[in-house]
């Protein structure tokens, strides 16, 4: 019976985060199209995380009665507010990366986040990496793995294997403004993309411990938003104290993408804060190299872009690199029983 709640716990931890991962593509892409109908990256972040503090505040009183957690202590509290602060910094970082380049890009650069949490979470001996141990090369092998096959998707088209998507999702792809950048602008917003995708991985590990120490992601999530509102409205203020006219709200695409994220935001969250609970750090970053591969199969669907051989083979690569890894975390966990 054990082994059946875990592997139906496992089955829905996999369902959930690869919703996220889809989620994300779509929260990405959807940005890049408010931000170039004027949207800016200050108001998003300030209106959609002001409305997933309001999301949560019902799930974190319910889970907090009902599980009859313990009162938070200033220690918690304060590592809660270093992963506001971390959260508040690559999320800014992240959003005008994308303003400055494009979703693809962020998805393709936030592949580094497996072998960085992965290095991470052996320093803080989270991760066991031995290899004596089938199941920690199997992890170590599958990261690799799976970077080179986001590196194949980015750097290598080759050959046509399907040709464009037909006239109607073409007609779809132009009503969506042009996604392109510059080369100054290009570079500009990789190297801020690389800044989120560094500080990211410090997150996933201060997410595992605070999890550790206190095992509620309702709540977790709730006090992360409202930091995270805070901080970004105060650092938004600042920014644009100039600029008033950016806190003004059109009924465009700006009001879709923020309500948008506003409820898929505090989901997002609190399915990592499940997923490194049960699974640690490692299982969360092994999911990014994923986003890659979604973004592409998602713009050969819906947008019409070419399926070059490239994508094929490194969605390849990212799949098998992908059950590799999650293989040697369910041969650890086995062990472990």
């Amino acid at each position: 019976m054990a082994s059946i709640s875990l592997r139906g716990r496992d089955a829905a931890l996999l369902t959930a985060m690869l919703a996220t991962e889809t989620g994300n593509v779509v929260m990405n892409t959807l940005f890049k199209a408010a931000n170039l109908k004027g949207l800016n990256s200050y108001t998003f972040l300030v209106y959609s995380y002001l409305i997933g503090s309001l999301v949560l505040l019902a799930p974190h009183i319910f889970s907090y009665r009902l599980r009859s957690l313990p009162p938070l202590s200033f220690s918690i509290l304060c590592k809660i507010g270093v992963l506001g602060l971390l959260g508040s910094t690559y999320l800014i970082t992240g959003f005008i990366g994308i303003e400055y380049s494009s979703p693809t890009l962020s998805s393709a650069i936030s592949n580094i986040n497996p072998a960085i949490t992965f290095i991470l979470a052996i320093i803080f001996r989270m991760e066991k990496a031995s290899f004596k141990a089938r199941s920690s090369v199997a992890k170590m092998v599958g990261t690799l793995v799976s970077l080179v096959g986001a590196l194949v998707v980015v750097l290598y088209h080759g050959p046509r294997v399907f040709p464009s998507s037909s006239p109607s999702f073409l007609q779809l792809r132009q009503l969506l403004p042009s996604l392109s950048s510059s080369n100054s602008d290009w570079i500009k917003g990789g190297c801020l993309l690389a800044i989120k995708d560094t500080l990211v991985p410090v997150a996933f590990i201060l997410q595992a411990h605070i999890m550790k120490i206190y095992p509620a992601p309702f709540t977790v999530s709730f006090y992360y938003f409202l930091i995270a509102s805070f901080l970004t409205s105060l650092i938004g203020l600042v920014a644009e104290k100039n600029n008033p006219s950016v806190w003004i709200i059109q009924f465009d695409i700006a009001l879709v993408c923020i309500i948008f994220g506003g409820i898929f935001n505090p989901g997002y969250y609190a399915i990592h804060l499940w997923a490194v609970r049960n699974k640690g750090p490692v299982y969360l970053a092994i999911f990014r190299p994923l986003s890659i591969l979604i973004a592409v199969i998602m713009g050969a669907i819906f947008l019409g872009d070419i399926f070059y051989l490239g994508s094929l083979v490194g969605g390849i690569l990212i799949s098998l690199g992908f059950y590799t890894v999650m293989w040697g975390k369910s041969k650890e966990e086995t062990q472990l029983l």
